[in-house]
């Protein structure tokens, strides 16, 4: 179901000369100052993951044609399905794919496999980083700042471990983030588990990370909504990053 955002309009659109938030090794917040940035945000529902990855090729495309347009926020959720980055190893995949019915699709996204399922809350970013900070780890780092800071408002404390990227809540992984940058336009994102069956992370290693479970807010928050998530990472993007975050014209 495609929920409405609705904490900025157009007409509550704040003065453009504002900030962007930069995160230092320690972890603190600071802000740099840049002109604010419109993004649309789409919440389109479930989705097939060829759907969404044309989707995202395609606004790409555009804002390599033409830099000046708006960036864009997609969140969704898919299907079943295990993704592989572009140079991810299958031998951490515990089933052969050609005598699967299970869909695996390899996408030019950094990173191993992963797993995605209806209850999982993805997002696609699509930010013309010339707008912002020409740095990946920056980026990585506010994606991950945007999820604990969601996790914080239910009183979950999301840590983040040396060395790798992603969010985790007392030692399980429930966020993961593999993305893709060309011409400093972003794509791909992260993934946050809300309340998914998490049985399908079963059939592989997650992210190449062995021994490391795999979690989900729903067991540390029951009955918590996707819905309600997602308002809430849409609020907390809007806020990291600094922009005028506007629902997408339906």
């Amino acid at each position: 179901m495609s929920t409405h955002f609705s904490p900025l309009h157009s007409e509550e659109k704040v003065k453009n000369s504002e900030c962007c938030a930069i995160v230092n090794n320690s972890g603190e917040l600071h802000k740099i100052a840049r002109e604010r940035r419109i993004c649309q945000l789409y919440t389109p529902g479930l989705m097939p993951y060829a759907t969404a990855w044309e989707w995202q090729r395609s606004l790409v495309a555009e804002r390599k044609a033409n830099p000046e347009l708006e960036d864009v926020l997609l969140l969704l959720q898919h299907p079943p399905v295990y993704t592989l980055g572009q140079g991810a190893d299958s031998k951490f995949l515990k089933f052969n794919p050609a005598q699967s019915e299970r869909e695996v699709v390899r996408i030019e996204r950094g990173g191993e496999v992963t797993y995605h399922a209806p209850g999982q809350l993805v997002g696609y970013p699509i930010l013309n980083l010339n707008y912002y900070r020409n740095d990946l780890h920056w980026y990585l780092r506010l994606l991950e700042e945007v999820l604990i800071r969601v996790l914080g408002k239910y009183g979950l404390a999301g840590s983040r471990i040396p060395g790798m990227t992603g969010v985790w809540i007392e030692g399980r992984k429930v966020a993961a983030i593999g993305i893709k940058v060309s011409q400093w336009i972003t794509m791909h994102g992260f993934a946050l588990n809300v309340c998914p069956d998490l049985r399908g992370f079963d059939d592989i290693v997650p992210c190449g990370i062995p021994n490391k479970p795999v979690g989900s807010l729903e067991q540390f928050v029951r009955g918590i909504e996707l819905e309600e998530v997602q308002q809430q990472v849409a609020i907390a993007f809007s806020e990291i990053f600094d922009i005028n975050l506007v629902a997408a014209p339906k």
